[in-house]
């Protein structure tokens, strides 16, 4: 738009000035050669010009022909590098979409258009083209040689540091990720790469740097990093609780302020104030956290505040918050294990009720065991409470990437991921607690049946009895028809019951004694599991089987023999460990 204006005018001057030369006549008188010509101003204004652009256009005309050589091969220069251009766009579509065929014509066209010195991507498709078609150990190789160009080294760190994920190296891709760091600090995947390279190593000041880089540069949002930095301090806190507690007390204490639902955070401070002897801010902090989230460490570490405490003490303390949080699970809980400790077994079971109202787990019928064998000793009743256990949900647990631990954790040990610790039922219980056959616990929560002293019987009946589960009472071969088990039977038969991990008689008419299984047979009384929490097997001796009921047809059915456990030999210190194979050139 401006070229347009400025050659308007541009024209516009040209016209005012022929028509100022129009409006001032005048003669101009040129003499050559003893010739003298005569002409008017404008004419000859004209003149001048036509000359001058002919000179011009001869001179372009000129320099066209001289220049074509070049102008013709530079034409062809950059259609060939569009060409190569379209290739390589197509090859990296063509290698995004997983078509590794078109990815490796696509590559070729682009490494004949193209000088590969002179456009990295070629690089890249080639690598992205080998690792389609299979070939790790060549794009391995392709991205150690983009290490050595500075253009793209950090495109080949990245490659390399994806490859050593893939194959679970964790020590190359951590190799990688801080030499990216180093030369990259903004990059975001090689700054948290190196995050967990120094919480692994136990370096949290570097950590805590590394986080405010990152803020810094904006990598992280104000609450993501906060949190990180709440994790980090954590962790320092519980590393030098016994060598410094101050320094541990300041820690614990910023880090409560950068993530107030932190629980770790808060038991780690409150136990470094009660090292040093401040133990009403120690109490103060641990009931702030309790208010914002009750959690089972919170509620142990106020219980067991004071070291040297009674057990009546630490009631008044549990008690104390139950009444911050009156229908909370937790505060019912930690009632009912300080009643228990303090001998109170009435207290413990009222609140203990209230517990398995709200929601029966494995920990609740637990303690509800343990009341019932220190209450009244009934070991029928105590067996019944811990098959209920057994088959309730697991109580809540640090979990973080599948693995299970009993403390909280800055990072997960399997993947390295920062925060990665939550306080959740494990997963691998769930599936197990559906799939159980027995109903709903739920129906026996609202009334604890009174406890029965050992020894007294009802209704004809030992109390243990009645409250075992039901199971069917299978008789052996030798059992009579009245249901009561014949004395002969320890007399063994010679016949095997495919209960017992044999191969029974079937239709191929192949004998049960003619295959080896590989399986040992069970030792008398012994009873297997499988795997759904019923009793498999039993005692051959006395001719009674313990089992679910079985189906009479599936008698002669062929069952799986149980593989046998082969005999460990051992590790001779003599031979050494064979190392693995290195797959990566780390620099």
């Amino acid at each position: 738009m401006i070229r347009i204006l400025v050659f308007l005018a541009a024209v516009f001057a040209i016209g005012l000035g022929f028509s100022w030369l129009a409006d001032r006549p005048g003669t101009m008188v040129i003499t050559f050669d003893g010739t003298e010509y005569q002409l008017t101003l404008l004419v000859a204004a004209v003149a001048i010009v036509s000359i001058v652009a002919a000179i011009m256009i001869a001179w372009w005309i000129l320099k066209a022909i001289w220049t074509s050589p070049r102008t013709v091969s530079r034409y062809f220069r950059a259609r060939k590098r569009d060409r190569g251009y379209q290739s390589l766009s197509t090859g990296m579509i063509a290698a995004g979409a997983g078509d590794a065929a078109l990815a490796r014509r696509m590559n070729k066209q682009a490494g004949q258009n193209l000088r590969a010195d002179q456009e990295p991507l070629i690089h890249l498709l080639d690598a992205q083209t080998l690792m389609l078609e299979g070939d790790m150990e060549g794009a391995r190789k392709k991205f150690e040689a983009m290490l050595d160009d500075p253009e793209t080294r950090l495109l080949g760190l990245r490659g390399l540091y994806l490859e050593a994920q893939r194959l679970r190296e964790p020590d190359a891709a951590r190799h990688y990720a801080d030499l990216a760091a180093r030369e990259a600090p903004q990059l975001g995947w090689a700054s948290n790469a190196a995050l967990e390279t120094r919480s692994r190593e136990g370096n949290w000041d570097g950590a805590l740097k590394l986080i405010d880089q990152q803020a810094s540069t904006r990598q992280l949002t104000k609450e993501v990093a906060n949190r990180r930095r709440a994790v980090m301090l954590t962790a320092k806190a519980m590393e030098t609780l016994d060598a410094d507690p101050a320094g541990a007390r300041n820690a614990a204490l910023h880090a409560v302020k950068f993530a107030p639902s932190l629980v770790p955070a808060s038991v780690v401070a409150a136990k470094a104030l009660v090292r040093l002897n401040d133990l009403r801010k120690a109490a103060k902090v641990l009931e702030t956290a309790w208010k914002a989230e009750p959690h089972p460490e919170i509620s142990q570490a106020y219980v067991h505040l004071r070291p040297g405490d009674s057990v009546v003490d630490r009631l008044k303390r549990a008690q104390r918050l139950q009444s911050i949080k009156t229908y909370h699970r937790e505060s019912a809980f930690a009632v009912a294990r300080a009643a228990y400790e303090a001998g109170e077994y009435r207290k413990a079971r009222e609140a203990l009720e209230a517990v398995l109202k709200q929601d029966p787990r494995e920990g609740a019928w637990l303690l509800l065991a343990d009341i019932e064998e220190a209450d009244t000793g009934d070991q029928g009743r105590v067996r019944h409470w811990l098959g209920k256990a057994v088959r309730a949900a697991r109580d809540p647990a640090w979990t973080a990437d599948g693995y299970v631990s009993e403390q909280w954790a800055p990072f997960s040990p399997v993947t390295g991921r920062i925060d990665a610790f939550e306080w959740r039922v494990p997963v691998e219980r769930l599936g197990a607690a559906i799939e159980s056959p027995a109903t709903d616990d739920r129906a026996d929560v609202p009334v604890i049946p009174p406890a029965v002293p050992a020894g007294i019987e009802e209704d004809g009946h030992a109390g243990a009895t009645d409250l075992l589960p039901a199971r069917t009472i299978e008789h052996g071969p030798e059992a009579s028809a009245s249901g009561e088990a014949d004395v002969d039977a320890d007399v063994d038969d010679g016949t095997a019951s495919p209960l017992d991990g044999t191969i029974a008689d079937g239709e191929d008419g192949i004998a049960a004694s003619d295959v080896d299984t590989g399986t040992p047979e069970p030792d008398k009384g012994d009873i297997r599991d499988d795997g759904r929490g019923n009793d498999r097997g039993g005692d051959r001796g006395n001719g009674i089987v313990i089992t679910d009921a079985v189906d009479p047809a599936s008698k002669n059915r062929k069952i799986d023999a149980l593989p046998p456990v082969p005999d460990d030999p051992g590790v001779d210190p003599n031979i050494p460990a064979e190392e693995p194979a290195r797959r990566f050139r780390l620099f």
